[in-house]
C-alpha cells in the first residue's frame, strides 16, 4: 500500500541528494507530526477552547493545579506582561483565578478553576481517543518497539551528537 511520503520520494528520486530511507523516515515523522497538531487543534475547536489557553491550563495541571505567574512563565517560555495577559483572559473566562497569599501580600498563585479542570479533561479526552486510535494501528509489541526506536532517535537527537 503507498502513502503520500511514497508519493514524495518518488516525486524527488534523482533530483535531490538524499538517502531515500532517511528521507522516508524523517517525512514520515514529519507528517504524523503534523497529523497530531490538526488533531490537538480540532479536539480544542470542540471544546471551544484556543491553544494558548489549553497549553496554560495544561502547565497548570502537571504542577497539581497551582503556580506562580512566574513559574508559569517559565514552563510556558514567556515574558511576565506576556503571561499577565494570559492570565487576565483565562480569569475572564473563569478557567483560573489568581490567589494573594495571606502571608505576602506580593506573592499571587493561580489555580485551575473547576470549569478549567474540566475542559482540560475534555479536551486531553478528545485527544486521547484520536491518538489511541491512530496508534492502534500497530500490534502492541509494534506499538513497545517504536516506542524504544523513537526514544533512542530522540537521546541521539538530545545529546546533540
Amino acid at each position: 500500500m503507498e502513502d503520500s511520503i511514497d508519493r514524495h520520494l518518488a516525486r524527488w528520486r534523482g533530483k535531490a541528494p538524499f538517502d531515500e530511507r532517511v528521507e522516508a523516515i524523517v517525512s514520515r515523522m514529519q507528517f504524523l507530526v503534523k497529523h497530531l497538531a490538526h488533531t490537538k487543534e480540532a479536539a480544542l475547536a470542540e471544546v471551544g477552547m484556543q491553544d494558548f489557553e489549553f497549553e496554560t491550563l495544561h502547565r497548570l495541571v502537571a504542577r497539581g493545579g497551582a503556580a506562580t505567574p512566574s513559574e508559569l512563565a517559565g514552563d510556558l517560555m514567556l515574558s511576565p506582561a506576556g503571561m499577565t495577559g494570559r492570565l487576565d483572559t483565562l480569569e475572564r473566562a473563569r478557567l483560573v483565578r489568581r490567589i494573594r497569599s495571606t502571608e505576602d501580600r506580593r506573592r499571587v498563585d493561580v489555580e485551575i478553576t473547576p470549569r478549567g479542570h474540566d475542559l482540560w479533561m475534555e479536551a486531553m479526552t478528545i485527544r486521547a481517543e484520536v491518538e489511541a486510535s491512530m496508534v492502534s494501528a500497530l500490534a502492541p509489541a509494534d506499538q513497545e518497539l517504536l516506542d524504544g526506536l523513537l526514544k533512542r532517535l530522540l537521546l541521539k537527537a538530545e545529546s546533540g551528537r
